[in-house]
């Protein structure tokens, strides 16, 4: 009975999530705001640690964040990314190759170096220091695809510069994550150099690995008109291919949205893209809003005080200069125009899933402070919510007629 008693706890909390942020969409499009702004607002709202923490569900919260829940939000985060993929062709993704690496590299390098820095004169600890460093460098890119799309603007060259620098600043937080994960674990702060720089080419030969297998492999087993002929088996089999790569992606050390991404782009090149892609935002539908609702449903403001408001406030300042100055200026070289380089600044400022990770491996090692945790939660939530609105803002003066 326990078992089951979970199990109708966690689909009632989805459907909570579901509803509330499908509501709060609906009210937010007619206030003429970004969508995905009404859903993570929905997840803070209907969260356990708000209205959801009311004792309705046998004396405990009506809604749940459980693992399950969890791992919910990341097949939904996979299924963004894997869309977010089909709208680049690895052609395209590779022609951008050196701009994307160099904005999206300096991306990770600037808010880690300027975080490591600003907090050791501030005086917390090693390891408080560059875990704070680490929450600092990943953009969430799964925001800003969102508010792209929402917009028609994922094939303006700054949308794709976002896209193809969050995947490389993705990649190479992750590789940063690993590093300072094995040193709190380990208590050693002086790691081997060499080690690190072989870590993180690893990581970036395993994404070439998988980009390129997806690359030669997918079409392969997709372009058998004799063999898939019942109805939905395509995006069926497309469905099995991305969440599988994601796995894989996940098995070898990478992010598994990362794997999806590359099965994106290997549709992309298809001949059958127009009918994945009616398929997959109908996914997208459902997906989206519950990824939205559940990273806002983490949200837990009820530790605040003077010094976690002082600390977050250093973190929101280092969280936004920084992914201005990493992305933005770098931009400028290879868009050569002052607005489009600004929206890559802006569209790279939301922080997601590492800055979460980072915050939950400190706590439970006692690396990080019950205050530096809840900053870096405020930090995470309020770059994840101001994102979308001056993402939104930077294209308000825009003619509605299409960018190229």
């Amino acid at each position: 009975m326990a078992a089951e008693s979970v199990f109708i706890h966690v689909i009632i909390s989805l459907s909570i999530l579901l509803f509330t942020a499908k509501l709060f969409a609906e009210i937010f499009q007619r206030l003429k705001m970004p969508v995905v702004l009404g859903e993570l607002l929905a997840g803070i709202m209907v969260g356990p640690y708000a209205l959801g923490g009311l004792p309705i569900f046998d004396g405990g919260p009506i809604v749940v964040l459980d693992e399950t829940i969890k791992h919910i939000g990341e097949l939904s985060a996979i299924v963004i990314l894997f869309v977010a993929g089909l709208e680049i062709t690895p052609r395209e993704f590779l022609r951008g190759g050196a701009a994307s690496f160099t904005v999206g590299a300096l991306g990770v390098i600037v808010p880690f170096f300027v975080g490591f820095i600003i907090f050791s004169i501030y005086g917390l600890g090693a390891f408080e220091t560059l875990l704070i460093a680490t929450a600092l460098t990943a953009t969430s890119i799964a925001i800003s695809i969102q508010v792209l799309t929402e917009l028609g603007k994922m094939q303006t060259k700054e949308a794709r510069l976002i896209l193809g620098a969050a995947i490389v600043d993705d990649i190479l937080a992750i590789a940063v994550l690993s590093v300072v994960i094995t040193m709190v674990h380990s208590g050693n702060i002086t790691p081997d150099i060499m080690e690190i720089t072989f870590l993180i080419l690893k990581i970036l030969g395993l994404f070439a690995a998988l980009l390129m297998g997806s690359i030669f492999i997918v079409p392969r087993i997709l372009h058998r008109e004799k063999l898939w002929r019942s109805q939905g088996s395509i995006e069926g089999i497309t469905t099995a291919i991305f969440f599988g790569t994601a796995g894989i992606a996940a098995y070898i050390g990478l992010s598994p949205i990362v794997g999806a991404f590359a099965v994106g782009m290997a549709v992309a090149s298809t001949k059958i893209i127009k009918q994945v892609e009616e398929y997959v935002h109908r996914l997208q539908f459902i997906f989206a809003p519950l990824f939205f609702a559940i990273i806002g449903a983490q949200v837990d403001l009820r530790g605040i005080n003077l010094n976690v408001l002082l600390i977050a406030g250093m973190m929101m300042a280092i969280a936004i200069s920084t992914k201005l100055i990493g992305c933005g200026i770098p931009s400028l070289l290879f868009l050569k125009n002052k607005t489009k380089s600004m929206r890559v600044g802006i569209g790279m400022v939301s922080r997601g899933e590492v800055g979460l990770i980072v915050a939950g491996v400190g706590v439970t090692s006692g690396a990080l402070s019950a205050d530096i945790y809840t900053s870096i939660i405020i930090m995470v939530a309020l770059t994840t919510i101001i994102t979308p609105i001056w993402l939104k803002k930077a294209y308000q003066k825009e003619l509605p007629s299409k960018e190229t």
